[in-house]
């Protein structure tokens, strides 16, 4: 028996959730945790599950993700950033009005046994340069069907402005976790990268969960960063000059 009946991943982006969702979801007893919730997409999902994608009653959202991201063993995922939290709070809070402003309350009444895994990145400013190339290109995992082909362009005041979000962003994770006393399994982007099946073992025993016989756990993306990131990298520590630039 799981230790929880649902978890979230809580992250910013380019944190390597995806890859993280992917590895657990390959695992077979960690639910099919993705992003169920960003608010972008909610159409999308209940269109997928038999709803009114214009017009739809949150509980019967919920309960639709719910079944769509349980395993067998009735454990259910999903990831969440800083911003969709709020989403599902509030769309639960017109489900139960009586628990509004209770965050916790609230998803333990939509989600049982609720456990929180925060994955963060130790080097902000390679964060923001990958979420930077993915805002322009639209192409935030290998293979993103949505992808614009677009030619990704140095933007010194962008990285800046993204290394500011993802502070407040973590800065504003913490606070909450800390306001309602939940202590998360921590997941550090740098470990995952390079020891994506040691860390999945490491969630999986945070909830209580263990690894079939004979299941392997496998990634669903593979890396994207490459020569123009740490080109990028380097600019901006520069100044936002070439690396190789005299003046």
């Amino acid at each position: 028996m799981a230790d929880v009946d649902s978890y979230f991943i809580c992250a910013t982006p380019r944190t390597g959730s995806s890859l993280l969702c992917g590895l657990l979801a390959s695992t077979g007893v960690a639910g099919r945790p993705e992003a169920y919730f960003r608010v972008p997409d909610e159409p999308a999902w209940a269109g997928r599950w038999g709803l009114d994608p214009t017009a739809f009653d949150y509980g019967d959202f919920v309960a639709a993700a719910l079944a769509a991201g349980r395993t067998g063993n009735g454990v259910f995922g999903a990831k969440l950033m800083w911003g969709t939290l709020d989403r599902v709070v509030d769309g639960l809070a017109t489900v139960h009005p009586e628990l509004a402003g209770a965050d916790d309350v609230l998803l333990r009444r939509a989600f049982g046994r609720t456990a929180f895994v925060h994955l963060r990145r130790d080097d902000v400013l390679a964060q923001a340069v990958s979420w930077l190339r993915a805002e322009q290109t639209n192409l935030w995992y290998v293979g993103c069907p949505d992808a614009n082909g677009a030619e990704p362009r140095y933007d010194h005041d962008g990285i800046d402005d993204l290394v500011r979000t993802i502070d407040a962003h973590q800065a504003a994770w913490e606070e909450w976790f800390a306001a309602y006393q939940v202590t998360p399994h921590r997941v550090r982007y740098e470990e995952l990268a390079a020891d994506p099946a040691g860390v999945t073992r490491k969630v999986l025993g945070f909830l209580g969960l263990e690894l079939p016989a004979g299941a392997t756990i496998r990634p669903r993306h593979r890396r994207q960063a490459d020569a123009l990131n740490r080109e990028w990298i380097d600019r901006h520590r520069a100044g936002g000059r070439l690396p190789d630039s005299d003046g």
